[in-house]
């Protein structure tokens, strides 16, 4: 269920005319109505939820909201008037704790828990705007900054304003005032060097720099393809270059690997798509992205994480392991350097683990929890998760049926009480469901602590708390009065 946010400059200097004879904000009201009517065209549309957004001073910068229907967010859109200041930082932090309203209340961030991807709310800010200079009533800065400070509770528990299945796009409006040669050539429309561009490529999303109305709408069908599900992710090179391959798949151990320059897909901050089920449009998962520490339940706090997990992979060749009833995540990659890289080796019987720093009790590197591996059609790849250091576990699970019979003995469970110890202890739940639905005996102590100490647990309950209270109490505090009624909503069916 996509959030669609449009953040609208309403600066003076959008009062300014084009070639076609409109206003900048003429053309951004328009462009924010090609792009509902583009985007209404796909079945997957029913289920979206629109949020207009303006440079206004808050709270008077939300126009529409969560509950708003069509006919109200189109009469806010088309009341917007022009006037005031370019305070683009102050906006976009409006718009992204607009967006984290609910996380805490429904628990979607798992803080200190390992990150699940099929627990998401994919949202898309687009914003339009003339990149003009930013202006503050403190004066004009040279660069883009969003205030430190959020109203938010537990917004330190990110380091930074955005998550990882949000993204920023931003059409930057370049349009001249007089009229344009008719030798206009259809490409790709280059990114904008204005302050926003940054700030887009951070959260995985991009700029245009629109200078017709003929590359606007390219630039809208554009945006309407990125509406997808998924979560952003750093993918980051582990190691050594892997041996070259030939035109056959074999190694070419006689060339040289240039393992230190760098090669654009060694780091890549791409999206894995994240696809719902088709029979109850939710996604389903098993196992989580390990987080960046070791759990400690002596620690009194979390230390915050970054928006998007460092994914670190390996060019060591492996073979895929799977066995039989035991549950894995599939993920495909967005199109990449490096999933480029990847299907041109044309190997797609083998595949390259990969790992999250620091996520092991003593290993700086951590033990793998899933791989990286090319279809077999060699048309796209995938990011497979699995239980966290699988290639101990998978060995003893296959033993456990294959040769124990359900009956292990003792030497096998020493052996799995030590892999135990090895695994973060947020990876116990999913792996006793795991357990259960492959039809093993119950082979995890109940008593078994999640990881988290009890004041980071209370914690967590009343930021929770906290922020039901204060949209309850104090709507002033975060936006308008409409915000409520969508709590009421979600504490009322208990969708969190």
């Amino acid at each position: 269920m996509p959030i669609l946010l449009f953040l609208l400059d309403t600066s003076a200097s959008m009062n300014q005319r084009t070639y076609l004879g409109t206003t900048y904000l003429d053309v951004a009201k328009g462009a924010v109505e090609v792009f509902m009517k583009l985007r209404g065209r796909d079945p997957a549309s029913r289920g979206d939820r629109y949020m207009l957004v303006t440079f206004d001073d808050p709270p008077y910068g939300v126009k529409a909201g969560w509950k708003e229907n069509h006919a109200t967010f189109m009469c806010e859109l088309k009341n917007l008037q022009a006037s005031g200041l370019t305070t683009l930082g102050h906006a976009l932090r409006t718009a992204f704790d607009l967006l984290n309203l609910n996380r805490l209340v429904s628990g979607i961030d798992n803080y200190g828990q390992g990150r699940n991807p099929f627990f998401l709310e994919p949202s898309v800010i687009i914003t339009i705007t003339d990149g003009n200079k930013l202006t503050h009533s403190s004066g004009v800065p040279d660069e883009l900054h969003l205030p430190l400070n959020s109203p938010l509770p537990g917004s330190e528990l990110t380091k930074e304003p955005f998550r990882w299945d949000q993204r920023l796009f931003a059409l930057v409006l370049r349009l001249p005032g007089a009229t344009i040669p008719d030798s206009e050539q259809l490409g790709s429309v280059p990114t904008d060097e204005s302050a926003i561009t940054q700030m887009c490529e951070v959260t995985g999303g991009r700029s245009y720099c629109v200078r017709t109305q003929r590359m606007l709408n390219q630039c809208l069908e554009s945006l309407v393809q990125k509406v997808q599900s998924g979560v952003v992710i750093n993918f980051e090179k582990t190691g050594p270059d892997p041996p070259l391959v030939g035109e056959d798949g074999s190694v070419e151990s006689t060339r040289p690997v240039s393992s230190f320059s760098p090669q654009p897909w060694h780091s890549c901050h791409k999206l894995i798509y994240v696809r719902p089920n088709p029979k109850t449009g939710v996604p389903v998962g098993h196992w989580p992205i390990p987080e960046s520490f070791w759990p400690d339940q002596n620690s009194p706090t979390l230390p915050p994480r970054t928006a998007h997990p460092v994914v670190r992979f390996s060019c060591v060749d492996c073979e895929p392991m799977v066995i039989d009833k035991l549950p894995f995540d599939k993920y495909e990659l967005e199109p990449s350097p490096l999933t480029q890289y990847i299907l041109e080796r044309k190997s797609p019987h083998m595949c390259w683990q990969v790992f999250v720093s620091s996520s092991g009790k003593q290993n700086d590197l951590g033990q793998p929890f899933g791989y990286l591996k090319a279809s077999t059609t060699l048309t796209c790849v995938n990011l497979f998760v699995m239980p966290y250091n699988y290639p101990v576990l998978l060995p003893l699970l296959d033993d456990l049926f294959k040769v124990h019979k359900l009956k292990p003995n003792l030497k096998w469970r020493q052996a799995f009480e030590m892999y135990l110890k090895t695994m973060p202890s947020y990876y116990l739940l999913p792996l006793k469901k795991a357990l259960r639905m492959m039809g093993a005996p119950n082979l995890i102590s109940d008593n078994m602590d999640c990881g988290l100490s009890y004041s980071v647990i209370s914690y967590l309950k009343k930021l929770s708390q906290q922020v039901i209270a204060l949209l309850l109490a104090k709507p002033e505090s975060f936006a308008k009065m409409h915000i409520i009624a969508f709590y009421r909503i979600i504490l009322s069916n208990r969708v969190i």
